[in-house]
């Protein structure tokens, strides 16, 4: 459904599907643009009579399902991700079902949509002919009316603004509920972390040094042990302690950025790993953070259960995003799993209206994607 998808970007389709696009649709556009102008004009001219009312009412139902034609014939040829008529349900009588499909905003851009495609169609129909002929229009001119078609489609059967700005909110609010779990969970792990780990060294340094003080003056050699037992739990502690506070913020990612901090986790993954880092001007830490965590997670489930031999981490910068792709030549078959690691990667992603896609074929590669922006 259309409530279940963002805003659209229309791909650049590729040019033998273009050509076949732009010459196949001229038939269907040709009858759909005659059945719907023909019994349109007539059953306004008869509606005088009662005998217009049955013919608008089918031309009506034509429009929208010609509509819903349109969507997936646009997104099977071109790829443009076109979601499918989110339309209002509609109860009661034959008229009153009429009456509300008049009033929705879908079946008047439907109608737009069919009433321009048809001329369009006759230009892209002499387009596509030509371009079978002539080498230059199929490699540089096709894909380019397939676009422009693509982007006619998402401006007049895609989600009206409303819609998108409804979606919008759905997805800041359910990108707000998972920060709010991933938060939580974070919480939860540095706290069994501290008391699982540095509290309980502290504990046994504080025992050891109480059990020091009380064999002082009695047992000198054995006060030497239990002093230098206390010191190793203190350096543990201390170590322990250090690892948790890069697990939160690792210091180099703020002293020296993205490229050293990605470096670092390359190096200490036990296969190779080649990084390529191009972000200039540096991003705000927040999207530093979330990127960092995001290809140490990975590297680390490439490492254990991929089986690859090698893996590429490439991060660059567009005008407002920062993109990170992981590679690796494992045996692939990775999903988003609720409840599991990469579905963590993604909710982590979604705390700063970030998305993470994952490619995995069996047999592989997989492929990593965070793409994050850097204002929201």
């Amino acid at each position: 459904m259309a409530g279940e998808h963002g805003p659209i970007e229309q791909p650049r389709p590729g040019a033998a599907k273009s050509i076949v696009y732009m010459i196949s649709s001229f038939a269907l556009r040709l009858v759909q643009f005659v059945l719907v102008v023909v019994l349109g004009l007539v059953g306004i001219a008869t509606t005088v009579i009662w005998v217009g009312i049955p013919i608008l009412l089918l031309t009506t139902s034509m429009v929208r399902g010609f509509g819903n034609l349109e969507r997936r014939w646009v997104r099977k040829m071109l790829g443009t991700p076109l979601p499918p008529a989110d339309r209002a349900p509609v109860e009661g009588g034959v008229l009153r079902r009429w009456r509300m499909r008049l009033v929705d905003g879908t079946t008047w851009r439907d109608l737009a949509y069919l009433l321009v495609a048809f001329p369009l169609s006759v230009v892209e129909f002499v387009i596509g002919l030509a371009s079978i002929v002539l080498v230059p229009m199929a490699i540089w001119v096709a894909p380019w009316i397939g676009w422009v078609h693509g982007s006619l489609a998402v401006a007049l059967l895609g989600p009206n603004r409303a819609e998108r700005l409804r979606v919008k909110a759905q997805q800041l609010q359910a990108s707000r509920a998972r920060g709010v779990d991933a938060a939580e969970a974070e919480r939860r792990r540095i706290e069994r972390d501290l008391h699982d780990g540095a509290q309980q060294r502290l504990v046994a340094v504080a025992m050891n040094l109480g059990r020091a003080k009380n064999k002082l003056d009695r047992e000198p050699e054995a006060v030497r042990a239990l002093i230098e037992e206390a010191h190793t739990d203190a350096k543990l502690a201390v170590s322990e302690l250090r690892d948790l506070a890069r697990g939160i913020y690792p210091a180099v990612l703020g002293d020296r950025g993205l490229d050293a901090a990605l470096s670092a986790l390359a190096a200490k993954t036990p296969i190779p790993v080649e990084v390529t880092v191009d972000i200039e001007p540096r991003p705000p830490a927040a999207v530093e953070t979330t990127a960092y965590f995001i290809v140490g997670e990975t590297l680390t489930n490439v490492a254990k259960h991929s089986g690859a031999t090698e893996a590429q981490v490439k991060a660059w910068r567009t005008d407002d995003k920062v993109i990170i792709e992981i590679t690796d030549n494992g045996h692939g078959g990775a999903e988003v799993r609720p409840g599991g690691g990469l579905a963590g990667l993604a909710d982590r992603a979604a705390t700063i209206d970030g998305v993470m896609t994952v490619v995995s074929p069996q047999g592989g590669p997989t492929v990593v994607r965070a793409d994050l922006p850097c204002t929201w």
